[in-house]
């Protein structure tokens, strides 16, 4: 018998003797998958499940310094009589209203440009397009203030070069707000359209095919039968945009400051400033979950209108 026969012989032996030592030890087939869930389920409890529910405690707490004192609904109270709350509030549903519906129609429009085989070098339009989700903000929010600088800008030299009067982009309210919609939509756009684009091609071509033999045109294809076909993709973008646009935070810190005269306070630049400019944490805790709740009934109205509109 030579040597290549002795392993092959030996080799299952071997394999039962180390089953045998695996089902004897510690870590047996019933509960080694939860030694691998194990260290993720630590980091989930640890960094997200404590902090919540620690937040939610402070809340109900004034802290002053170390201590912390239990107040009850005192910061609940104080916040539903808070005028710059109510402002936040304002100021974040304003440019909810104006920046989700805008940036949700160009993502549409730009997806359904290239999704159409008349378009050439698609690849580079889509890498071009969602560039602005993946830039750094900070960098992107500094090209935005030398763009829209009031005197050296390069939009007011536009402007006045064809005979209009410079705008001031971060000392008018209105227009304040109209720098962090351009912002956001130039930033999320493209992101939206990719999620568009993939709902654009699941919809079978079949359709757009017997469309055609009846006698449909473009137009009358985009709204009998894309805009039904992505009505998922749809409750998706709107949500998700949603939800985001109600945590606004980094365009307005970085651009305005909540400024001119908290024209661009929102909800979330408000409690950071509470929290860490004010140090009143548990009056800010107050108002994050006051925010949940509001980003909570938001986002089941949406999904509830939606479904009412599929049925």
């Amino acid at each position: 018998m030579d040597q290549s026969e002795k392993i092959i012989k030996t080799a299952p032996s071997y394999q039962m003797k180390t089953r045998k030592r695996i089902s004897k030890g510690f870590l047996t087939s019933k509960n080694a998958p939860y030694f691998f869930i194990g260290p993720a389920l630590i980091f989930i409890l640890v960094f997200t499940i404590y902090p919540v529910i620690s937040s939610f405690i402070l809340s109900f707490q004034e802290v002053r310094g170390v201590e912390k004192t239990f107040v009850g609904l005192s910061n609940y109270t104080r916040l539903f009589h808070d005028p710059i709350f109510y402002k936040a509030l304002l100021n974040t549903f304003e440019i909810l209203i104006f920046q989700v519906p805008i940036m949700i129609a160009f993502s549409l429009l730009i997806a359904v440009g290239l999704n159409s085989s008349l378009v050439k070098f698609k690849s580079f339009f889509r890498i071009a397009y969602f560039m602005p989700a993946i830039t750094a903000l900070v960098a992107a929010s500094i090209v935005f203030m030398i763009l829209l600088d009031e005197h050296f800008g390069l939009v007011n030299y536009f402007l006045s070069s064809i005979g209009m009067n410079p705008i001031h982009w971060f000392t008018s309210p209105f227009w304040a707000k109209v720098s962090i919609i351009l912002v956001m939509t130039w930033r999320w756009t493209g992101y939206n359209m990719v999620i568009f684009l993939a709902g654009l091609q699941n919809i079978p071509n079949e359709l757009y095919e017997a469309a055609s033999i009846d006698g449909a045109g473009k137009v009358k294809q985009f709204f009998m039968i894309t805009i039904p076909q992505l009505k998922p993709v749809f409750i998706f973008t709107v949500v998700m945009s949603t939800i985001g646009t109600l945590q606004l935070f980094d365009e307005p810190y970085i651009l305005t400051k909540g400024g001119p005269n908290s024209a661009t306070m929102t909800i979330t630049l408000y409690l950071f400033q509470t929290g860490f400019k004010y140090f009143e944490f548990g009056y800010a805790s107050a108002i994050a979950y006051v925010l949940v709740f509001i980003i909570g009934i938001v986002s089941w109205i949406q999904m509830k209108w939606v479904g009412d509109l599929e049925e």
